[in-house]
């Protein structure tokens, strides 16, 4: 027979008698022997012939082996066939009238796919040799790997699969860790990530990242389009604690269970402990060592089988990978040092078919190159109710204690953010449980619940240790023992610690153990138990602490002990070094050593070595690890030295916000009070030296008072802005108002803004010095900047090139929704190129351009976008001289866009045929819910028009009209229609000329109207008549809840009818009648009526001739009353010593009441 076309159909050579013959790509049997294939009938000698895959379909002889095919391998098929081939199957066994209709159709009804493949195996199975054969030679020659699969493939993988289920299961828990399987899906590391300490990362970021997308764990390896292939290499990073190797557990288990992923033949999970122990191996060696039971390992490292290799901990390995000296390797089988193997199998160069997960700690992630890296995902810490949750299972036999517990843990911003973290707030919680429960024991000394680390920390130990206490407290001499013992624990794990720290060493072996001294009998006690972990494999023991934490706080205590009586420098384990005197010494080197590490490894350590000089601390751990009392003879030095590490320039650094958290530790916050109480007053304007500017970063992080929103304002300067810049890029909403900043301070914050960390949702920038250049410098940064959603910009000088700049970034940003423009003069110009971006923009929804001379045709630019523009919800143009031009084109836009909601056209000399234009398009506008129109010269003809558009709308809900010109005419013909109206809930008539007549019609309205919750009808001198008429209705009306009368020629008269109306209503809640004349009389009638009415909450009396006899009555009506929760009775000619009177009486007979006099 012919050798194969270049199009990759199949073809057979004739290998002769003295050949072997082989597959193709070179597949041994599962017996290790190599298949021969005969073919019969085609004119050959009996000979050994090597098949091609992707042949047509030939006949080859029956044997009983053949025969038997279907059945030996049933299993195997119902398992393995994918639902697109079975459908490819099912056609191919129709046209060999193998399958019935009949059949095929009952065996594609069957409830699961692998229910399917069984009916038809079944049907197969009972039509003899010849359609097993058929079913075995279709699926040979047409899908080769699965054919490998199934019958080579299959027996190891299954064995693979009960030693995965075996392992993995064991003791998995799925309930609490629907956390972990929605994967935050992220761009590459961050600055943060790839240089701090995971600790100074949680903090600094809130424990949030700017991720935009999810990715659910069974979607991991799976393409993120139809157009895209799926990741070869991911990279899965998480800090210490945060459930990485728990993740890998769950997603094994699943895959090994069927749940998900079932395209990946191989799943094979390593851990950077087991490859540890080794100093050489190959790719295949790497497979075999770890699953004996794969006995085929050239399957997968021939791409033969999909196969998904899992490297777990790469921050635990031993050696840094160095991906820029790797030595080349494509030989699978070529033993070469780990840590090569491990690179050339991430680039590609071995296991080239294979999927690769690594997991990490962030900085640890950061020796991958990012352009090796296909895809990054990232752990998500704890949102409120989970952690709720994981206390609660903490505490499953006692939830007030759970709740205790949160309670004090949301009580303490800086903790809280911490406990996000599943592995610390196990520690956390473990802590502030164990002190509550023996706090309340009375032969207990009592201290104050736990809150800096060191505290936390200690009283994680001293439960530990209690633990290991005999019950009885009469045995002195059993505990002074199991005291002993826990020291010399902790002296030789705490020296273990620390050389592993400096070293980057977390797991350990047992010829560590050895190499310091640990005697691996002292390890079964209940307190190592809970700082040391012991995993088990078959060739090794590896032992690591709990948490990253746990390591640093014993190394921290082994150093505090050391120092008191080393020579010698600690840092320096073996060989001589510079003698090194005095524990303050010590104290400092460590101080020192851990400001110019460049990895920032020793933060927390030294922020433990600072706590253990605090008093709480010490009384703590007195009389087990540390003596009582010893720390006052270092600990103001050491104030003192840690103060003098603080800045003496303007530049704030991660390390000089450490160092404010080692005066936290060590119980000395004087400055940061300081500072914090400035803060909560806005008075920092002047005191901003270097010192307290690192106070301010570390109040960033930790203050209550930046939780909602961080102000700035009114005390930076550039100097000072520009020190604090890497700890703004964390503030989430920050105002920056007033500071008189120029445009070389957007150059700095447009810096900020562009970083990848940058999480800033809300920046407020008004009332500065800033114009176009500086507007360019912000939009060069909205170009890429992910976070921010709202800029406000107000009352700069950015002019109309600085409005380009900023409308040709939202042309590329889709993350900004609200933009404040408001006086700065863009002018017409500005309009026009804010309009272009509208039209590509699909994000925006907010944008304010009071006071920046658009003029008409700037008005009509927008109204062309808005034709378009779909997302905008909200856009204000008032003081802009749109006029009535204007006006007409934002009508005939309105008429179209049913999106935007808020219409603000304050002050805009817009007269009746403007407003015609307007009402004519809230008649067929369905969108529109708040229309302001005030401050224009809207005159009675404009009434009808008005009128009109509110009997046919029916979503507009607040309409403003005040200070036009309405006068009766156009009162009453808005009243008329607001009978008919059942959507206004708020309608603004003040100042518009209008008169009792007016009064009257409205009041009529009201008695029917049931939607109006509002009406402002001040600065119109509706007279006690018009009051009267609105009386009237207050009596029947049961929705009005605010009623605004200022300045509206009320007199006594009205005020009594007033008051008779207040007796029987119940849903009006504001009352406003400053400025008014109800004197005496009309404060009595107004006092009976507050004895009765339940639902007034704030009555406004301000400037009304009541005197003291009319505010005495007022004063002592309130006895009786419980609504009210605001009184104002200024202006009232009520003498000094009559306003005290009163304000004690209202004190006195209504102590929930403010009360103005």
């Amino acid at each position: 027979m012919s050798r194969e076309a270049s199009d990759g159909s199949c073809c057979l050579d004739q290998a002769g008698p003295n050949k072997t013959a082989c597959h193709d790509f070179g597949m041994a049997s599962s017996q290790g022997g190599l298949r021969q294939v005969a073919l019969e009938g085609s004119g050959l000698p009996p000979a050994t012939f090597r098949v091609r895959w992707g042949a047509p379909l030939l006949l080859f002889p029956i044997t009983p082996e053949q025969k038997a095919w279907i059945n030996r391998y049933r299993k195997q098929l119902v398992r393995s066939i994918p639902p697109q081939f079975l459908e490819e199957i099912i056609c191919y066994l129709r046209r060999l009238d193998l399958l019935t209709a009949e059949e095929a159709s009952r065996a594609q009804k069957a409830s699961s796919l692998p229910e399917q493949v069984r009916a038809v195996v079944d049907v197969l199975a009972g039509k003899g040799s010849h359609a097993s054969q058929s079913l075995q030679t279709f699926i040979e020659t047409t899908n080769s790997q699965l054919y490998l699969h199934i019958t080579v493939y299959e027996p190891m993988v299954q064995k693979h699969l009960e030693s995965l289920q075996s392992y993995y299961g064991n003791g998995l828990e799925t309930g609490p860790l629907q956390r972990l399987t929605n994967l935050l899906l992220v761009e590459g590391l961050t600055d943060i990530q790839q240089k701090e300490h995971d600790i100074l990362q949680i903090e600094a970021t809130k424990g949030l990242r700017n991720a935009s997308k999810s990715i659910p764990l069974e979607k991991l390896f799976l393409p993120l389009s139809k157009v895209s292939i799926p990741p070869r290499i991911s990279v899965t990073i998480g800090v210490a604690g945060i459930g990485k190797s728990t993740l890998v557990k769950l997603f094994v288990y699943s895959w090994a269970k069927g749940e998900i992923n079932r395209d990946i033949i191989f799943v094979l999970p390593l851990t950077f402990r087991e490859l540890n122990t080794y100093e050489k191996l190959s790719a295949e060696r790497l497979i075999c060592s770890a699953f004996p039971h794969i006995t085929e390992p050239n399957c997968i490292s021939a791409g033969a089988a999909r196969t998904l290799l899992i490297l777990d901990g790469l921050d635990e390995f031993k050696t840094p990978l160095d991906f820029s000296n790797t030595v080349v390797c494509t030989d699978p089988k070529k033993e070469i040092q780990v840590d090569n193997l491990i690179t050339n199998i991430i680039r590609g160069n071995l296991l080239q078919e294979a999927s690769v997960w690594v997991t990490s700690r962030p900085t640890a992630a950061s020796q991958i190159p990012g352009g090796l890296v296909d895809r990054m995902t990232e752990i998500r810490g704890f949102r409120a109710a989970e952690m709720k949750d994981f206390l609660d299972q903490m505490f499953l036999d006692n939830r007030d204690l759970s709740g205790q517990v949160l309670h004090h843990i949301r009580a303490n911003r800086s903790l809280h953010v911490m406990c996000t973290v599943p592995g610390f707030c196990w520690i956390s919680g473990s802590s502030i449980g164990y002190y509550l429960k023996n706090s309340t024991d009375q032969s207990q000394e009592t201290t104050v619940v736990p809150k800096t680390l060191s505290e936390i920390y200690s009283y994680y130990f001293k439960m530990a240790l209690s633990s290991d206490w005999p019950e009885k407290p009469r045995e002195t001499l059993r505990i002074e023992q199991a005291v002993n013992n826990s020291k010399k624990i902790v002296g030789s794990l705490g020296r273990l610690a620390f050389y592993g720290l400096l070293k980057k060493k977390y797991v350990f072996y047992e010829q560590d153990m050895k190499a310091y001294g640990i005697d691996l009998s002292l390890l079964q006690s209940s307190l190592c138990s809970r700082l040391l972990l012991k995993e088990e494999m078959q060739s090794f023991t590896a032992y690591y602490f709990s948490h990253l934490t746990i390591q640093e706080f014993l190394a921290a205590i082994y150093y505090y002990m050391a120092a008191k009586r080393a020579i010698f420098d600690l840092f320096t384990e073996s060989g001589m070094s510079w003698p090194k005197l005095g524990f303050l010494n010590h104290f400092k080197s460590a101080v020192q050593r851990s400001l110019q590490a460049e990895d920032r490894q020793l933060d927390i350590f030294v922020r433990f070595l600072s706590g253990l000089l605090s008093p709480q601390v010490n009384k703590l751990l007195s009389g087990w690890l540390l003596v009582k009392d010893e720390h006052n003879s270092f600990r103001s030095q050491a104030i003192s030295f840690l103060q003098g590490c603080l800045n003496t320039d303007y530049v704030v650094s991660s390390r000089t916000v450490n160092t404010m958290h080692c005066l936290y530790e060590i119980q000395h916050m004087e400055i940061a009070k300081t500072v914090e109480e400035a803060m909560k007053n806005e008075s920092l304007a002047g005191m901003l030296t270097p010192v307290n500017c690192s106070a301010l970063a570390y109040l960033l992080q930790v203050s209550d008072v930046c939780t909602e929103e961080t102000n700035l304002s009114n005390c930076l300067t550039y100097n000072v802005c520009k020190s604090l810049l890497s700890q703004l890029l964390f503030c989430h909403n920050l105002r920056l108002d007033n500071n008189q900043f120029k445009d070389n301070v957007m150059e700095l914050l447009g810096s900020v803004l562009s970083v990848k960390d940058c999480q800033i949702q809300k920046l407020s920038l008004a009332e500065n010095q800033i114009s176009n250049k500086g507007a360019k410098a912000l939009a060069r940064s909205l170009m890429v900047n992910r976070s921010l959603t709202a800029l406000d910009l107000r009352s700069n000088s950015i002019g109309p090139t600085g409005a380009k700049a900023l409308s040709d970034a939202l042309k590329k940003n889709q993350v900004l929704l609200s933009l404040n423009l408001q006086h700065n003069a863009i002018k017409e110009d500005g309009a026009t190129f804010l309009a272009e971006a509208l039209l590509t923009n699909h994000r925006l929804t907010t944008v304010h351009l009071q006071k920046n001379a658009i003029g008409a045709h700037g008005a009509r630019k927008i109204a062309e976008a808005l034709k378009q523009n779909r997302s905008l919800k909200e856009l204000t143009l008032s003081s802009n001289s749109v006029g009535d031009n204007g006006s007409v084109a934002l009508a005939e836009a309105l008429k179209v866009n049913h999106s935007l909601q808020s219409l603000d056209l304050q002050s805009n000399s817009i007269s009746s045929a403007g407003v015609a234009a307007l009402t004519a398009a809230l008649c067929s506008n369905k969108g529109l819910i708040n229309l302001n129109l005030r401050e224009n010269s809207i005159s009675k003809e404009g009434g009808p028009a008005i009128a009109h558009a509110l009997r046919t709308n029916s979503t507009l809900r607040k309409l403003d009209l005040a200070a036009n010109l309405l006068y009766d005419e156009g009162g009453k013909a808005i009243a008329l229609a607001m009978k008919e109206n059942r959507a206004l809930t708020s309608l603004h008539l003040q100042w518009n000329f209008i008169q009792a007549k007016a009064a009257a019609a409205l009041a009529q309205a009201l008695q029917s109207n049931s939607s109006l919750a509002s009406l402002d009808l001040q600065e119109n001198a509706i007279g006690d008549e018009g009051m009267a008429a609105l009386s009237a209705a207050l009596k029947v009306n049961t929705t009005l809840a605010d009623l605004h009368l200022q300045v509206a020629s009320v007199g006594a008269a009205g005020a009594q009818a007033l008051a008779e109306a207040l007796m029987v209503n119940k849903s009006l809640q504001i009352l406003d009648l400053r400025g008014n004349s109800i004197g005496v009389a009309g404060a009595k009638a107004m006092a009976n009526a507050l004895k009765v009415n339940r639902s007034l909450r704030r009555l406004n009396l301000q400037e009304n001739s009541l005197g003291m006899d009319g505010a005495i009555c007022i004063a002592t009506a309130l006895k009786g009353n419980h609504g009210l929760t605001y009184v104002n009775l200024q202006g009232n000619r009520i003498g000094q010593s009559g306003a005290k009177m009163i304000s004690d009486a209202i004190r006195t007979n209504s102590p929930d009441c403010v009360v103005d006099v």
